[in-house]
């Protein structure tokens, strides 16, 4: 028996950068690669934000940043972190995710901004406000 104090740390979800609840009930399983990642900027207090703009990788087809100057996919907005997802203590484990692909988004709350490249990316399925 371990009756050593234990500290775990929580991430309070944020998804106020949906702008309906339209479309939620339809996000798509999908699996982030970790070492696309930057951690002070894509997850700087150990969790990757919901609303996170992401691309898909053509190679492997995981999921990363979006980045519009990227060359291996990810360079074509697909859509945004539905959920609030624990980063993995090593960037060699891959977390599951949901995909929000469809709906209106509160541009001002997004957690990374889209730029235009982006927005047309996803237009007619993805509506910022």
């Amino acid at each position: 028996m371990n009756l050593n104090p234990v500290t775990e740390t929580f991430q309070n979800e944020d998804q106020r950068w949906l702008g309906s609840a339209h479309a939620t009930s339809s996000a798509e399983s999908i699996t982030l690669d970790t070492s696309a990642f930057t951690a002070g900027t894509h997850y700087p207090n150990g969790y990757f934000p919901s609303g996170l703009p992401l691309g898909k990788i053509t190679a492997t087809g995981l999921y990363g940043p979006y980045d519009d100057a990227a060359v291996d996919g990810r360079q074509t907005l697909v859509g945004h972190l539905f959920c609030t997802v624990d980063a993995p203590a090593v960037n060699t484990q891959d977390p599951q995710g949901a995909l929000f692909w469809h709906g209106r988004v509160i541009e001002a709350r997004l957690p990374i901004a889209v730029d235009a490249a982006g927005k047309v990316d996803v237009a007619g399925r993805i509506r910022y406000v």
